[in-house]
């Protein structure tokens, strides 16, 4: 920290918070706010002459509430940048001034009141997103009575204590008695794996962590009784085995069970713990002198204002999703934008920072040529037949398309921001968008190519060219068999697939069509397939007006993985291709045609009134 510190490419920007980010690749404006620390960094020399006056004492939150500080501190040893820091509101030193000892006190006169917050704005060209994680708060869990309890501690309390720069110096104690424990009992798996409480997910290191304390607390006290009781040991990284076998070597005992109740001895504030153990299948009491709780990782809390200043994705669990979970593990949907540590998941240090490592090398690859190259694959309009709606601009997942809709200014589409999906131009009312390489008239010229000939026989398939249409290639080398009538047609995205693709199918004597894509929160351009569910809906409601079966339409969802899926979706289809009959396609081709000679009347007319 101390050499990021001094490096004299890196801005270290403590107490500082971003409030805004606009721009795109190679050109992000970041607006930060640094919040005033009343202390001069540069002069200060963290002599400590100051916390000895000061008289306010909280609460030290790097000690876990352990130990105190002062109002005016450093949060931590080795500290960046080496200063002190007033914690303005607590200090009564300030608006208006009780106190001020801390000022009479610095020889330097390094302390100023009258110091504000500043408004900071950069330019960058990427951005590297490493939010960190937040422990899980144990307190919601009534029966294992943390906090009702003084002698049940999480584990970041425990790390704390054991550490030989913490508030005992390294000693472990009971908090109600300041005595060395003689038992310790470990729970595992609070907060993490519960569909109930907590979080569904495994939060990755606690296993091991619960490993390396016990280790430590053996080779403190060779005589203290430890116990873990768990679910299942995760040691799955290198050296992981051999450090759980140190453990159970050195006389630690795992029993597999978690406690379902924990009760306290009022007399000597012993902790008695209930818990079946599934190994031997009977219900056993342990009575223990201090519990520690093995609390998981959840996402931050201040996830949510980050992602939606950046149109990021977030999985199911809260954290931050990556473009690919094989191919592109630090990258986020959103190019020149990186994940590295806890932000996109729970993982340890050696994880941690290996992410640090590729995130870094992905923007450095981006950055280095000095300018930027984009994809072809990108969308166009025609400011002449643009009405300045604001439509395309709502439904962009990357804030490519910048419109004013007062002025009535026509659309206008940043191509180093545009991924290509190509959403915009299926929700355009007045069909101004054009996507490069992907035209609707290559689309169409497609259809008709896959419906020439017996179209009752064929079905016409849109897949979207990261997912379905991937899928469908794994169906082919797995060897899966599936109704050889499919005829795909491949798309970016399936929120390319305009209306008019599955009239046009229809009109040509289609029996059915089906369009896939990304599952939903998966989807490789952030939330477009969530426009495609809506569309297809709208289009439902319309077949079922026209007096057509809306199961001829179909929406489904297959991953790249997915080969059997994509099988059994085709299958489906053909099972309802066969149940219709030439009468209804007939029909269906016969509403289809009034459709467009409604419209080409609607088109004259107004064109008349114009």
């Amino acid at each position: 920290m101390t050499d990021a510190g001094r490096h004299p490419n890196i801005t270290l920007l403590t107490m500082s918070e971003v409030k805004e980010i606009t721009g795109f690749v190679g050109s992000f404006h970041v607006r930060i706010l640094k919040r005033a620390r009343y202390v001069k960094e540069k002069e200060c020399t963290a002599c400590g002459d100051c916390v000895e006056v000061c008289p306010v004492i909280i609460p030290d939150e790097f000690n876990m509430g352990l130990s105190s500080r002062r109002a005016i501190y450093s949060p931590f040893p080795q500290a960046v940048p080496s200063a002190y820091a007033v914690d303005i509101t607590r200090c009564l030193g300030h608006n208006p001034i009780i106190c001020g000892k801390c000022i009479e006190k610095c020889k330097k006169h390094c302390i100023d009141f009258d110091m504000n917050d500043e408004e900071m704005e950069f330019d960058v060209g990427t951005i590297i997103v490493a939010t960190g994680m937040e422990a899980y708060d144990p307190t919601v869990l009534d029966e294992y009575g943390y906090t009702r309890y003084e002698n049940v501690l999480t584990s970041m309390e425990l790390e704390r204590l054991i550490n030989a720069g913490g508030p005992t110096s390294g000693k472990v104690i009971r908090l109600t008695d300041g005595k060395i424990p003689k038992s310790v009992a470990f729970i595992q798996c609070v907060g993490s794996r519960s569909q109930r409480r907590g979080r569904p997910y495994c939060s990755n290191i606690c296993c091991m962590n619960t490993v390396k304390s016990t280790i430590m607390l053996k080779e403190h006290y060779p005589d203290m009784e430890v116990k873990v009781f768990y679910i299942d040991i995760r040691a799955f990284g290198k050296g992981f085995e051999d450090l759980f076998r140190r453990s159970k070597g050195m006389g630690v005992r795992y029993i597999r069970g978690l406690p379902g109740d924990i009760k306290q001895d009022t007399a000597t504030r012993d902790l008695i713990l209930t818990v079946e153990n599934t190994a031997t299948n009977e219900l056993e009491s342990h009575r223990t002198e201090m519990v520690v709780l093995a609390v998981g990782l959840e996402p931050t809390s201040d996830m949510k204002s980050i992602q939606e200043m950046l149109s990021l994705q977030t999985t199911s669990d809260g954290f931050y999703m990556e473009a690919h979970p094989k191919l592109q593990p630090v990258d986020s949907a959103t190019r020149g934008i990186f994940f590295a540590g806890c932000a996109e998941g729970p993982k340890d240090i050696k994880d941690s920072v290996t992410q640090a490592s590729a995130a870094t090398a992905r923007a450095m690859r981006l950055m280095n040529p000095g300018s930027l190259t984009v994809e072809a694959i990108t969308a166009a309009v025609d400011s002449e037949l643009c009405n300045s709606c604001g439509l395309c601009a709502k439904v962009c997942p990357y804030n490519a398309i910048s419109v004013d809709t007062k002025a009535k200014i026509a659309a206008e589409v940043t191509e180093a921001a545009c991924a290509g999906c190509g959403t915009c131009a299926a929700e355009c009312p007045t069909m101004a968008i054009m996507m490069n390489h992907f035209t609707d008239a290559q689309i169409e010229a497609q259809i008709d190519a896959v419906l020439e000939g017996n179209a009752a026989e064929r079905m016409p398939v849109f897949a979207c060219n990261w997912c379905s249409y991937a899928g469908a290639d794994f169906a082919g080398v797995s060897r899966l068999q599936y109704p050889p009538n499919s005829r795909l047609i491949r798309t970016m995205c399936s929120g390319r697939v305009h209306e008019k693709f599955i009239w046009r199918a229809f009109a040509k004597g289609a029996p059915v069509v089906l369009v896939s894509g990304c599952h939903i929160g998966d989807c490789h351009y952030m939330n477009a397939n969530q426009w495609t569910e809506r569309r297809i809906k709208r289009i439902w409601k319309k077949m079922e007006k026209m007096g057509l079966r809306t199961e001829r339409l179909s929406l489904e969802w297959i991953s790249a993985a997915e080969g059997l899926r994509f099988q059994e979706v085709m299958e489906k289809m053909e099972k309802i291709r066969k149940g219709v009959t030439a009468k209804e396609i007939a029909e269906t081709m016969r509403i289809m045609k009034e459709q467009k000679t409604r419209s080409k009347s609607k088109v004259s007319a107004a064109a008349k009134d114009d």
